[in-house]
């Protein structure tokens, strides 16, 4: 399945958490994966947890959030010194 595939199963309901991108329509959040993975969660411990969830699911969630940061820009902070 290619990237383009795999971003298909993330989909945004305005009706479900205000819109926050979410598996496949269902009350699943991508955050929460991604807080699950982020917390030490094999994908085998979240699959089993969620029997209809599929691996692509969680591969998704990462491409996903891999695309949101790709495109983060960091502005640095330039502080005015008076050397007067």
């Amino acid at each position: 399945m290619n990237v383009h595939e795999l971003l298909k199963r993330i989909t945004i309901n305005p009706q479900i958490f205000s819109g926050k991108p979410i598996i496949r329509g269902r009350r699943l959040a991508v955050e929460h994966i991604l807080g699950m993975l982020a917390a030490g969660d094999t994908p085998e411990i979240i699959l089993s947890g969620y029997p209809w969830l599929e691996h692509e699911d969680i591969q998704a969630c990462l491409i996903y959030a891999h695309h949101m940061v790709s495109h983060e820009r960091v502005e640095p902070l330039i502080l005015e010194t008076n050397y007067a």
